[in-house]
C-alpha cells in the first residue's frame, strides 16, 4: 500500500513537468533571437510594450509547440536515451493534460501578440506553430533525411517575428537574419545527429547520418558551415552593419570552419558534441557582435 502511495506520489505532476516540455533553453535562445531582431528593427529604444509582450507572447507560443512536440514524438523519446525520462513519456503529463496546456498557452501567446503587440506577428507565430508542431513532427522528422533542412525554416523565424513586433513589416533585414539561422540550423542539428547516432537508429528516424552515414553527414556539415559564413556576410553588403560586425563573423565563421573539419578528418570522438555546443555559441556571439556593431555605428539603412 505504501509503495503503491509513494508510486504514485513520483509521478505527480508538477510545474516544473510542464516548464520541461516547453524546452526552455531552445525558448531561450528563440527569445535572444527575437530581442536581436526587435533592437535590429530601429534606431532608437525599442517601445517597452514590444519588447514585453512580445517576447511574452512569442515565448508562449514556442512552449505550446515545444509541447505539442513532446506529445506526438512520446514513442520516438521512450526509445532514446536522451529523451526517455521525459514528462510524457514517464507518465507525469497525460496526453489531456499536454493538450489543454498546448491550447491554453498557445491561445495565449497568439492573443497577447495580436492585441497588444500587432496581428502580423501574431500571424507569422501562428505559422511557426504550425511549421513546427505540425508538418515538421507529423511529416517531416520521419519522411527524409532532409527533415532539418527543410524544417529549419520554421525555428529561424524568431528574428523575423521580433523586426515585426517593432515594424509591422516583413522587410529585408528581417528576412536576411531568418536566413541566417536557416543557415545555421543544419550544421548544428547534424553535430548533435551524429553525437546521438544510436538514438536515431533505435528509433528508426531517417536523420542525415543515419541514412547517409556519418562521414556524408561531416562533409555536409562543412558544406553548410561555407554556405552559413556567406550568408553572414549579407548584413554588410545590405548596409545593414559595419566593420566590427564583418570582421566578427569573419572570425566565428573561421572558428566554425576548424571544428568542422575536426569533425571531417580528425580522430577526437568528443568532435560532435564540441561541434555542437559551439554552434549555439557562434550564432550567440554572431549576433551580439550585431547588435553592437549597430548600435555603435548607426547606418542609414533604417530610418526609424
Amino acid at each position: 500500500m505504501l509503495s503503491a502511495i509513494s508510486q504514485d506520489l513520483s509521478q505527480a505532476t508538477t510545474w516544473r513537468d510542464y516548464l520541461e516540455i516547453c524546452k526552455p533553453r531552445v525558448v531561450l535562445l528563440m527569445l535572444l533571437c527575437t530581442l536581436v531582431g526587435m533592437f535590429l528593427a530601429t534606431s532608437g529604444v525599442v517601445p517597452w510594450q514590444v519588447l514585453v509582450f512580445g517576447n511574452l507572447g512569442v515565448a508562449l507560443v514556442a512552449g505550446s509547440a515545444a509541447a505539442l512536440n513532446h506529445l506526438l514524438d512520446s514513442s520516438i523519446d521512450a526509445q532514446m536515451a536522451r529523451t526517455r525520462n521525459r514528462p510524457v513519456v514517464q507518465g507525469r503529463i497525460s496526453n489531456f493534460q499536454g493538450a489543454v496546456f498546448i491550447g491554453v498557452s498557445g491561445i495565449a501567446g497568439l492573443a497577447i501578440l495580436t492585441v497588444l503587440v500587432n496581428p502580423l506577428t501574431a500571424w507569422l507565430n501562428f505559422a511557426s506553430w504550425i511549421g513546427y508542431g505540425v508538418i515538421y513532427t507529423m511529416f517531416l522528422k520521419r519522411a527524409t533525411p532532409q527533415n532539418i533542412v527543410i524544417g529549419g525554416l520554421f525555428g529561424a523565424a524568431p528574428p523575423l517575428f521580433g523586426w515585426t513586433a517593432v515594424t509591422n513589416s516583413i522587410d529585408p533585414g528581417g528576412l536576411v537574419l531568418v536566413l541566417i539561422i536557416f543557415a545555421w540550423t543544419p550544421p548544428h542539428f547534424w553535430a548533435l545527429a551524429i553525437d546521438r547516432l544510436e538514438d536515431y537508429q533505435r528509433a528508426d528516424v531517417p536523420m542525415l547520418p543515419v541514412t547517409h552515414g556519418e562521414q556524408y553527414t561531416k562533409l555536409h556539415i562543412l558544406l553548410y558551415t561555407v554556405i552559413l559564413i556567406l550568408t553572414t556576410f549579407l548584413p554588410y553588403l545590405i548596409g545593414m552593419s559595419n566593420l566590427l560586425y564583418l570582421v566578427s563573423a569573419i572570425a566565428l565563421g573561421a572558428g566554425f570552419i576548424y571544428w568542422s573539419l575536426v569533425l571531417l578528418i580528425g580522430s577526437d570522438p568528443g568532435a560532435p558534441i564540441k561541434t555542437f555546443r559551439y554552434s549555439i555559441l557562434y550564432l550567440m556571439l554572431l549576433f551580439l557582435a550585431l547588435l553592437i556593431d549597430h548600435y555603435l555605428f548607426p547606418v542609414s539603412y533604417l530610418t526609424a
